[in-house]
């Protein structure tokens, strides 16, 4: 089922339902509505939504956005958080982004889960600039690569524990009401869950209807430029426990929200391990030009009709 998030343009817009009109002007009517929206585009959303303008598939978590966060920031709050108010706001906003999925009638809620307090710059953004500058096999790449999965295996026990606790408790909620939880796979290796995480999570939650995995295309291959997985493998691995995917291309080796069909990803391998039933959601930057997409729709429409 293919189906569009609002983060594309979410920043262009003051009020819901011209931002909902836009996007099925480029020809979808199944949406996702996504994190950063301001509560004050809500009453449009709900508006086209009474009129069956769209078809909500999901909401990616925290909608609406935090009201003291100005800018669009999914990660403002975390469930691995030292500060315990922190990780209360997160849970709040999530129960919150809950009862607003049940009203749309959504299947889904994308959950970021939180993540190790390493810094970035020292290693994710250290290790993407090697590769841009062709250094991705030198020997003081796979160093620093080697150093960063250890050190960040010896910090992730209470992270990960804060957030099992937290998927645990928010577990009932899906149940109650009745909207799954999609635990999202994230770009950086620093962020949680990794991927030997995920699968001990997907496992652990295997019984429990409301829980899976949320595959975001950009986000895997953005690691596997890293070496750090090989996306085909990956993504076969963790097809029993998909619930769903963000759809988006890179541009090698680390622009990613791309028009689908631009870049670097062979979607024609990938979606072989996609049900076409579950939403394909395109999850597109801002700065991508309605007209390609519109060409790229198009061209997806003949290359994965089954997806439609």
């Amino acid at each position: 089922m293919l189906s569009f998030s609002t983060c594309w343009n979410n920043s262009r817009h003051t009020e819901g339902e011209p931002l909902i009109d836009e996007i099925l002007e480029l020809g979808f009517s199944n949406i996702e509505l996504s994190h950063g929206t301001m509560i004050t585009k809500l009453p449009g959303f709900q508006k086209a939504f009474r009129e069956n303008k769209f078809h909500c598939v999901g909401i990616h978590n925290f909608f609406p956005s935090p009201v003291e966060v100005m800018i669009d920031a999914p990660d403002a709050y975390e469930y691995t958080s030292h500060r315990a108010w922190d990780r209360q706001r997160a849970m709040d906003m999530t129960v919150r982004t809950l009862e607003l999925a049940a009203e749309f009638k959504a299947s889904y809620v994308v959950l970021h889960m939180g993540s190790v307090p390493l810094n970035p710059k020292r290693y994710t953004k250290a290790l993407t600039e090697m590769v841009k500058n062709e250094q991705g096999e030198t020997k003081k790449f796979l160093k620093l690569r080697e150093k960063f999965i250890k050190r960040r295996a010896k910090k992730t026990k209470l992270y990960y524990a804060r957030a099992m606790d937290a998927l645990e408790e928010l577990a009932q909620k899906a149940e109650e009401y009745q909207v799954k939880l999609a635990v999202e796979s994230r770009s950086r290796y620093e962020d949680l869950p990794s991927e030997p995480e995920m699968i001990e999570l997907q496992e652990h939650f295997k019984d429990h209807p409301w829980v899976g995995y949320w595959h975001d295309f950009g986000h895997v291959q953005l690691k596997h430029n890293l070496g750090l997985l090989n996306h085909h493998d990956w993504l076969e691995s963790m097809s029993e426990h998909l619930l769903g995917c963000h759809v988006h291309d890179v541009y090698y080796p680390h622009r990613d929200h791309r028009t689908p069909l631009t870049g670097e990803l062979d979607f024609k391998d990938l979606l072989q391990f996609v049900k076409p039933e579950l939403p394909h959601t395109w999850e597109l930057s801002p700065t991508r030009k309605a007209e390609e997409i519109r060409e790229a729709l198009a061209a997806w429409k003949q290359v994965f009709p089954q997806t439609l």
